[in-house]
């Protein structure tokens, strides 16, 4: 037996119904829609959560709960590792890192995290700063502000 003789089980595939296609076909003029009427129309039907016109449940619930997201910080996020390239001694402020293009936005501020090494003394002054980040800074001889 090869590829090409493979055939499908006598009896196991129906031909599609071509609805639309004249009076002979059984499915002609209307195509089993009926007339008239929401459901004969293209795009037709109720959405989700739709009741026949009574207002749904959704709707009728009244809110509950609070959201804290509108009140969240979004940092722009800067890493040990990216310091590297100011010279020993520098005081790298948020306006020093947007002027190098380090962060495109200073957002709510600048926060320090520890990804990557750091082998410069540097004074840093930034918004927000890791725990693991403050670390790698004073063990490299600098210091760290918080804003």
């Amino acid at each position: 037996m090869q590829l090409h003789d493979l055939k499908p089980v006598a009896g196991s595939r129906k031909k599609p119904i071509r609805k639309g296609q004249g009076p002979g076909s059984g499915w002609g003029k209307t195509a089993g829609k009926g007339h008239k009427g929401q459901r004969a129309r293209a795009g037709a039907g109720k959405g989700p959560g739709f009741e026949g016109g009574q207002t749904p449940l959704q709707r009728q619930l009244p809110k509950r709960g609070f959201s804290n997201s509108p009140f969240s910080r979004e940092y722009a996020v800067i890493n040990v590792g990216d310091l590297n390239r100011f010279a020993p001694g520098t005081v790298v402020t948020p306006d020093l890192l947007k002027e190098h293009k380090l962060v495109k936005k200073l957002k709510a501020g600048v926060k320090l995290l520890a990804k990557g090494e750091i082998d410069k003394a540097l004074t840093i002054k930034v918004h927000g700063v890791s725990e693991a980040a403050t670390q790698k800074i004073k063990a490299a001889g600098g210091q760290v502000e918080v804003i």
